[in-house]
């Protein structure tokens, strides 16, 4: 059986939507993981959530990777265990070194908080393989610092191991700069780890699965994950 345990930060403000999510609308197992405990209460997957962890001070997830709760997060990815970061959790992923490269300032330099477009370039990930191909998801972001930075040598490294998970496009999943939202390196919106346990995304699948707010396309990602665990 899995369980789910979602980290809370100083400053996390969307753990009571992905909790929302996994708890009352996939009627999952899950907990709060709070920052300053030492183990992962014997929770198989692991969720960093966004928010502004610390104020976002210094650099967004910076001061969070030092929080006591990532070195049993980091024993959990390194053992091969799932780890989940959105948005600041993807920051923190980074910073932590459990996901390469970097999210910089966006292009134009402010707080961008509306509905995006992505879709899924890796269709056998653990958080897309319920996706079908050429499939156009809305997902909104909501970030300051969500510009996806590699360098040349780490973007090739992406490619050749088919970490680059999702891409920012048009309603119509065209990639052109205008729907990239951030400037982010080649469109990327979210990628794995080299040996596919540990995913980030700036965009918010948590605030899209709901019909409520009328949007239920995050649930793919959702039950792309169930589906892998066979639940």
């Amino acid at each position: 059986m899995i369980k789910f345990g979602v980290v809370v930060f100083p400053g996390s403000n969307c753990d009571e939507d992905m909790v929302y999510v996994l708890e009352h609308k996939l009627k999952l197992s899950v907990v709060k993981l709070w920052h300053k405990e030492t183990h992962l209460n014997d929770c198989t997957h692991v969720i960093i959530p966004g928010g502004f962890s610390y104020g976002d001070y210094l650099r967004s997830g910076a001061i969070a990777r030092f929080s006591p709760i990532m070195n049993a997060v980091i024993s959990h990815a390194n053992a091969g265990g799932f780890v989940f970061g959105v948005c600041n959790g993807f920051q923190i992923l980074c910073e932590s070194g459990l996901l390469p490269g970097a999210l910089l300032h966006n292009n134009n330099l402010q707080f961008t908080c509306k509905n995006t477009f992505i879709k899924a370039e890796n269709l056998n990930s653990v958080i897309s393989s319920d996706i079908k191909k050429n499939q156009v998801l809305k997902i909104p972001i909501a970030h300051g610092e969500g510009k996806y930075y590699i360098d040349a040598e780490g973007l090739a490294l992406l490619k050749q191991h088919h970490q680059i998970i999702f891409k920012y496009c048009s309603e119509n999943g065209t990639l052109d700069a205008a729907h990239n939202p951030n400037g982010s390196v080649e469109h990327i919106a979210g990628i794995c780890n080299k040996t596919k346990n540990v995913f980030g995304m700036m965009p918010h699948p948590e605030r899209a699965a709901d019909s409520d707010l009328g949007n239920t396309d995050g649930l793919y990602l959702f039950n792309s994950i169930l589906k892998a665990q066979k639940v």
